[in-house]
Formats: C-alpha cells, structure tokens, sequence
C-alpha cells in the first residue's frame, strides 16, 4: 500500500468520505522512511474535535505502513492547528490538546459519527435494491446480491460490532436492532434523511475548500 492509499483509508469523520478525495491532503512525502502529510480543511474554524479525528486517524494509518518509520502529520491554516498537531504527535489525546477545556476523549462522537455512516449506506443500498424491484423489507444479508454498496454496508456493520451473519436481517437499526415491517419505512426515510445531510455537507464542504484554496484543491483532486 503506498502513502497515498494509506491516506485514503483515512475518512473526514462527519462526511464519511475518503480525505483524498475530498481534497483535505494538501503534500504527501514518503523518503527514507520518514512520511511527512500535510492536511487543509475547508475554513480556518472548523471544528477542532472533527480536525483532530482527522489528524489522529492519518498519523496512525501512515505509521502503520511498513515502509514507514516515522511520521509528521500536521494541519495547516486552522486556528487550533497548534494544539492539535503537538496533541497528536505526542499522544496526549483529544483532552491532553486541550487541558482546561476539553474534559473528555472522542469516543463517544466517533460511534455517532459510525452511526450516521451506517445509516447513510443502508439507504444507498436499499435504494438500489428499489431500483432492482427487490423489497429489502425481511431480506436476509446473505440473500443481497453483491454490490459496492453492499460491502460498504458490511464495513459499517463492522465497525459498530453489529451482525454480519447471512441469516441476518438486512434491516437492522444503527444499534443493530432488527426493523419490522411495520417501522420499515419511516426507519428508511429517516436513513435517507442522513444521508442526504452527509451528502449535502460533503458538498458544501468542497466547495468551500476550492473557494479558500483554487488551485491546490484541483490539482490534489485529479492526483
């Protein structure tokens, strides 16, 4: 796996999208074994809890790489940037960067943030087994045919804990609780309703970025 594939395991924690294609990496070296990344976000006030997931999660997924031996991830142009890239170098974790005002780690925010992503693929599958005439009300995970959607609904079931066994519902909720028949549909609008808000957002998100760097952003987005 090179750098760059190791930094598109990374995703923007609130968008649920790769932070390569996103635009968030602005340089990516690898040389001697030491890997220096440089990462931008859409303005210079974005929430710092969101940043540092995002820092933290492409350190370790850099310094995972074999060929890596040391690694210097910073954020750039952000107003908490300082805190964040000291915080992550040295592991001191979300409240060590920030002693006095954070009191507690990003757990929490994380599995929310996993929840939504669940949420969000659920609907895009569901959606396209609309589209094949196939009910996904009372379908078995091993009875869905296989489709990218499908894998990335897997991944998301993975990564909450939740069931992957064929004999399971496809329809479970986000806590990994089977949905009836009864609550079918409103559960899947209310999926829907998320991922429309992450899809809008991951929009909104581009856009702002290609506004605060043009020429950068094009040129990492057809790298």
């Amino acid at each position: 796996m090179s750098l760059r594939e190791a930094l598109g395991t990374v995703l923007d924690p609130e968008l649920d999208q790769p932070i390569t294609e996103l635009g968030f990496v602005s340089s990516a070296t690898l040389a001697d074994g030491h890997a220096e990344v440089r990462l931008r976000l859409p303005t210079y006030f974005c929430a710092p809890n969101f940043a540092y997931l995002m820092v933290a999660d492409a350190h370790d997924a850099v310094l995972a790489l074999p060929s890596v031996s040391s690694v210097d991830v910073r954020l750039e142009d952000h107003f908490a940037a300082e805190e964040i890239n000291a915080g992550v170098a040295g592991g001191a974790g979300f409240a060590g960067s920030f002693p006095g005002e954070a009191t507690e780690e990003l757990d929490a925010l994380r599995t929310t943030f996993r929840r939504k992503a669940y949420l969000a693929s659920l609907d895009r599958l569901a959606a396209r087994l609309a589209a094949a005439g196939v009910d996904p009300v009372g379908l078995p995970l091993g009875a869905v045919p296989e489709s990218p959607e499908l894998t990335s609904l897997l991944r998301r079931r993975a990564e909450l804990g939740l069931t992957r066994a064929p004999a399971s519902p496809l329809l479970l909720d986000d806590h990994g609780v089977p949905i009836d028949a009864a609550e079918a549909p409103l559960r899947l609008r209310f999926a829907r309703a998320v991922r429309v808000s992450i899809d809008g957002n991951a929009g909104l998100c581009r856009g702002l970025l290609r506004t605060r760097y043009p020429e950068a952003v094009m040129s990492d987005l057809s790298s």
